[in-house]
């Protein structure tokens, strides 16, 4: 085999096209393919797609490519224009695409699949710094790709909801994350944390080849402006407040006691970790540490001893029915009694949404793979040290934590999580 032809082969060329020339500067170490296509094909038009049009010109145009032999690639071809029979679509000579580029990109699919694949465990800055490219051109790439991906998601079997929401950047800045809890996968994700965001996803969701009525159940936090959007946009759907959240409201409480406490009990400090972890986790230390504690009769304690009850009464309660006694005339008045102030702020919130405290005991929904998802995103920002616009935060949201679905890929194509035809 001809040692260009070699390279035709390797570079997954079709026909017509084929490898004519190939420059080697071993200075910057960079090799350089010239393509031509065989003289006399004609093309389809990518336009109207009549067939067997023949050349009207061609112009030249070049992409990057994965390295070769630990060598910088590019390649350069003239790509041709042909002839439109119906110009009145689009214009008279639309220039035909190649089958190792998507149109108007300056790196090949190959490159492209590459360069999506690391921006999910790098920084697109540290990605633009392998093949000494800008940021700009990494991110109209990615942007490109999750955009087609996300489009092309059928909603259409989803009916329970996770709902939540993160930091977008410093300060009062937040987005909305609305996952599929039976996949589990990501669904939509936008800017903002009030009511309206539960339209807009009701509108991309429809949009998504899915009817607003599958949505039977919607899992989320005690937040009031959801629970307001719920009720407006999806008021036919059973509203969940999962045990996650539940049991992080009441450790917050629980710390809040110990914080109070703390001034007139130094033994309490640094033991913050002590009453937030399960005391399966505990360490020897920890576990020496608590039982010297339970003998002082401490608030913290009692405290502690309410969030375990309620703990223990999620996972032994098989539904609704036999949790519903214990939860309002046991623990809540064990709660509403007990004299600290921050678990009867608690109490009190829980009554006020107990058919939606209820449900998780029947639904088994929890938001908890959406917490999983959240921080791998705060994961990201945190590497990336922020983003510059919310629409890349959303991208990255996508990337790393939806279950994209992969459109057919030419066989000149590196698979991928993502779609990479055109």
């Amino acid at each position: 085999m001809a040692p260009l032809s070699l390279f035709t082969v390797a570079l997954g060329l079709p026909a017509p096209w084929e490898v004519v020339d190939m420059a080697f500067d071993p200075e910057p170490g960079r090799i350089d393919f010239h393509l031509t296509f065989a003289s006399g094909t004609r093309f389809a038009c990518p336009h109207c797609g009549a067939e067997h049009q023949p050349v009207h010109d061609t112009l030249e145009r070049d992409w990057r490519h994965l390295h070769f032999f630990q060598l910088q690639a590019y390649i350069h071809a003239r790509v041709p224009r042909v002839r439109c029979p119906m110009p009145y679509l689009r214009q008279d000579y639309p220039q035909v695409g190649v089958p190792w580029a998507r149109p108007n990109s300056g790196f090949t699919r190959r490159m492209e699949a590459l360069l999506v694949t690391l921006c999910k465990a790098m920084t697109v800055s540290q990605v633009a710094q392998l093949p000494s490219v800008s940021d700009g051109r990494v991110w109209r790439t990615l942007d490109h790709y999750v955009d087609q991906a996300h489009a092309q998601e059928d909603f259409s079997t989803v009916t329970s909801v996770g709902l939540d929401e993160t930091a977008s950047r410093r300060g009062y800045n937040y987005m909305s994350l609305f996952h599929d809890l039976d996949a589990p996968r990501g669904l939509y994700a936008c800017e903002g944390r009030k009511a309206q965001v539960v339209a807009q996803f009701a509108g991309a969701f429809e949009a998504h080849g899915a009817c607003a009525e599958n949505i039977r159940a919607v899992c989320k936090d005690m937040s009031t402006s959801y629970q307001a959007g719920v009720c407006e946009h999806r008021p036919w759907a059973t509203i969940t407040f999962d045990e996650f959240h539940i049991i992080q409201l009441v450790n917050k409480a629980v710390d809040e006691v110990r914080r109070q406490e703390v001034k007139r009990a130094p033994e309490l400090r640094c033991t913050r970790y002590i009453w937030l972890k399960d005391k399966s986790a505990w360490s020897n230390r920890q576990t020496a540490q608590f039982a010297d504690l339970k003998s002082r009769n401490l608030k913290t304690h009692r405290a502690f001893r309410i969030q375990g009850t309620l703990h223990e009464i999620f996972h032994s309660a098989q539904s609704a029915v036999p949790a519903e006694p214990l939860l309002v005339d046991k623990w809540y008045s064990w709660a509403r009694r007990c004299r600290l102030e921050p678990i009867k702020a608690v109490a009190k919130i829980l009554k006020d949404y107990w058919p939606s405290v209820l449900n998780a005991f029947d639904s088994r929904l929890t938001n908890g793979h959406v917490e999983g998802v959240n921080s791998l995103i705060q994961t990201a920002k945190a590497r990336a040290r922020g983003y510059g616009t919310a629409k890349h935060l959303i991208n990255i949201a996508y990337l790393v934590a939806d279950k994209l679905t992969p459109l057919p890929t030419s066989p000149f194509v590196v698979k991928s999580g993502l779609p990479l035809t055109t």
